[in-house]
């Protein structure tokens, strides 16, 4: 399947596995599509809200050595210990939801360089084609929960860390080299396309079926129903 092919139903999304080494480059990123399982081998950070806030509202520049090293973000929180040598170990990633910096996320491409998002669930389509798109930028999500610790195992070390004692070791700015990390999914990809917006479009059709498959409902007393337009969530 050539990137840029219509991709109308869950059915023409082919999952290939993909593995990519950092810093990813642009034509790596074009020939993502939609639905395929990425590895990530190289050098990416994570950077959460606090950073955002340093780099995008405060002014604040990315380390020149990170933004050197990568182009990808992780939006995560690091499980870090401090060995006896004064140097540190990420055991696990805490994945962080993605959406919360979506005003952000023109700017932060704009200022950090960053060219592939890697975080949990996602964002809208018209959030991939306004700010990704532009920018020639992919987002990644993770699959799952629980998945922190098999995450981890894949960091080979921590080549550095930004603004520890500023944003505290869930904020900070963590340099991580990794090999093999994964798995991830193309949810955003170079088109703008959403695979869960995808799904979505491809349940709502089917709703009204699911609902009318349903059994009578035993607590109707306490506003419990099928009906779809009553339904109160």
């Amino acid at each position: 399947m050539k990137p840029g092919r219509v991709i109308a139903r869950l059915d023409d999304v082919r999952m290939d596995e993909v593995h990519l080494t950092t810093p990813v480059a642009p034509e790596a990123i074009a020939g993502l599509k939609l639905g395929d399982v990425v590895y990530l081998s190289g050098v990416l950070y994570t950077a959460r809200e606090g950073v955002y806030r340093r780099v995008v509202d405060e002014g604040e520049a990315l380390p020149p050595a990170v933004r050197a090293l990568t182009n990808v973000n992780f939006h995560c929180s690091p499980a870090a210990t401090v060995r006896p040598d004064g140097t540190y170990a990420v055991a696990a990633v805490t994945a962080t939801a993605s959406f919360r910096f979506g005003k952000s996320m023109s700017r932060w491409f704009e200022r950090s360089g960053a060219r592939v998002i890697v975080g949990k669930a996602g964002l809208t389509e018209r959030a991939y084609r306004e700010w990704f798109v532009p920018h020639g930028a992919v987002y990644l999500t993770t699959v799952g929960y629980g998945m922190g610790a098999a995450y981890g195992q894949c960091i080979r070390r921590v080549v550095d860390v930004h603004w520890l004692r500023e944003l505290g070791i869930a904020q900070a700015l963590w340099v991580l080299e990794v090999a093999r990390l994964g798995p991830f999914l193309v949810e955003g990809d170079p088109q703008g396309r959403s695979l869960f917006a995808l799904a979505n479009r491809e349940i709502n059709l089917r709703l009204d079926e699911v609902y009318r498959a349903l059994p009578p409902f035993a607590m109707s007393r306490l506003g419990e129903t099928t009906a779809r337009t009553d339904e109160v969530v």
